[in-house]
């Protein structure tokens, strides 16, 4: 399985990006899939889960009003709108996948199980 994240770039604080992540799977739609960030000296960190039929969201609350995750199973992507960026989301981004269950434990890292290379995202003040 390979996952491709792309669509970071630099951004003034405010704006807008739309992250892309496309599975190289058929069977992405069985498995739900997650997006995390690791800031310059910080641990990675969750920021948002999708189950497989997209039925169930969830969100960090750093990032809740501001950020929405999508998926499109026909095109074996998931998206990570990010609206009304702030310098504190400049960050390397990952999406992840995990498995058919989205567990209690979705902010883990251990809960997936393929990661993308990472996606620069630089919000300037």
């Amino acid at each position: 399985v390979q996952l491709q994240a792309s669509g970071g770039g630099l951004v003034q604080a405010g704006g807008s990006l739309r992250l892309s992540c496309a599975a190289s799977r058929r069977t992405f739609s069985s498995y739900f899939m997650g997006w995390f960030r690791q800031a310059p000296g910080k641990e990675r960190e969750f920021v948002a889960v999708i189950a497989a039929d997209g039925g169930r969201i969830h969100l960090a609350d750093s990032v809740k009003g501001r950020f929405t995750i999508s998926r499109d199973n026909a095109e074996n992507t998931v998206y990570l709108q990010m609206n009304s960026l702030k310098p504190e989301d400049t960050a390397v981004y990952y999406c992840a996948r995990g498995t058919s269950y989205l567990p209690d434990q979705y902010t883990r890292e251990e809960s997936y199980v393929y990661w993308s290379q990472g996606t620069q995202v630089t919000v300037s003040s």
